[in-house]
């Protein structure tokens, strides 16, 4: 069947180009893709050395289901998860879905680009205006809830929220401090409110975006200076304001990768340092900032567990509790992908989505 999709060169390239899709087989899902998140991430694989279908926070409509596939008919709405779990594993088996070690995976050839096969970022690809999956990937959304704001949840929310209330496990009136204030700091902040903590700190160099991290449920913000290395002034003056021992848990969000350890100057001894950008580079630690029983965490995806952290943020949404539609700052045909990724980098938005009508 006939598509267009946002496929890289793996060289820094992209461009919007016709594919087609085959039938989903046993097991396998098709999606006709509605919305699609733009990520820092998604940017990242640009230049990864592979030619493939980019995307991976994608909402649609089921468009034909495989052999086989149980729960789910064409025309269900639903989110995808990237973090797909094969369910039997020894990390399914102890609960650590998103560190799967078989995860299920569509073969490459059902996707095809000038003849032939091509890859699909996260085996999903939703910059695209159609998607074959696993059944696995797939989660039926509850209640109405747009397109744009359903995509975001399947990476940057979840990341965010799930590592408040599934990893760093905020309790009410604890401190917290978010370390860079784009979509997953968004998220975090969004968790921490919650999560009813008591003080939640925003700190970032853009002022618009404390300005977003006010409306999103910081209570304070600090601006940071582009030369505070390590972020050392700016968090002794979040200790200060924590009463000169530092914050309970501290989260970093900047996606840079000298800031991976940054977290651990903010919290008290015993706090919860928690590292959210992925960092694969390698970096030089002061050791001494782990002092003393500080726990430093760098999880994957807010440990989500699809079946029950899904659910979760679709009541959070319907209740009024979690604000996505405010965290769209601009929707962009699939046409005007390029300027989508333009106004990512320079921080014009908290989040935005590709919409595929």
């Amino acid at each position: 069947m006939d598509a267009r999709a946002v496929i890289t060169d793996g060289k820094g390239g992209f461009s919007v180009e016709a594919i087609q899709v085959g039938e989903p087989q046993a097991g396998e899902v098709r999606v006709a893709i509605k919305a699609s998140g733009v990520c820092h991430t998604d940017h990242k694989f640009l230049s990864r050395g592979v030619e493939q279908i980019l995307g991976h926070e994608g909402a649609g409509v089921v468009d034909r289901v495989g052999p086989d596939v149980s729960g789910l008919v064409p025309g269900d709405r639903v989110l995808l998860n990237w973090a797909i779990p094969c369910r039997d594993c020894f990390q399914c088996r102890r609960g650590a879905q998103t560190l799967c070690e078989k995860r299920p995976k569509v073969p490459v050839d059902r996707f095809r680009w000038k003849g032939r096969p091509v890859d699909v970022a996260f085996t999903l690809g939703t910059m695209s205006t159609l998607a074959v999956v696993p059944r696995a990937a797939v989660v039926k959304m509850e209640g109405e809830i747009p397109f744009a704001s359903a995509c975001i949840l399947g990476c940057g929310v979840q990341t965010g929220v799930g590592s408040v209330l599934n990893v760093a496990k905020v309790q009410t009136g604890e401190s917290v401090a978010v370390l860079g204030t784009g979509g997953v700091g968004l998220s975090v902040i969004q968790g921490a409110r919650i999560a009813r903590a008591g003080m939640i700190v925003g700190i970032d160099v853009n002022p618009e975006r404390l300005e977003m991290a006010r409306r999103f449920g910081a209570t304070h913000t600090v601006t940071a200076d582009r030369g505070d290395e390590g972020l050392l002034r700016a968090a002794a003056r979040v200790r200060a304001m924590a009463g000169g021992r530092g914050v309970d848990a501290a989260f970093e969000c900047t996606s840079v990768p000298a800031l991976c350890a940054a977290p651990l100057s903010f919290v008290r001894n015993g706090g919860r340092a928690i590292q959210l950008s992925g960092t694969e580079q390698p970096v030089t630690v002061n050791m001494e900032l782990f002092e003393w029983d500080k726990i430093y965490l760098n999880p994957l995806y807010g440990q989500c567990r699809p079946e029950e952290d899904f659910p979760r943020l679709f009541r959070l949404y319907q209740d009024g509790s979690l604000k996505l539609d405010e965290m769209i700052t601009r929707t962009y045909p699939i046409d005007r992908v390029a300027q989508a990724f333009d106004d990512m980098l320079a921080g014009k938005n908290a989040k935005g989505v590709l919409v595929m009508e």
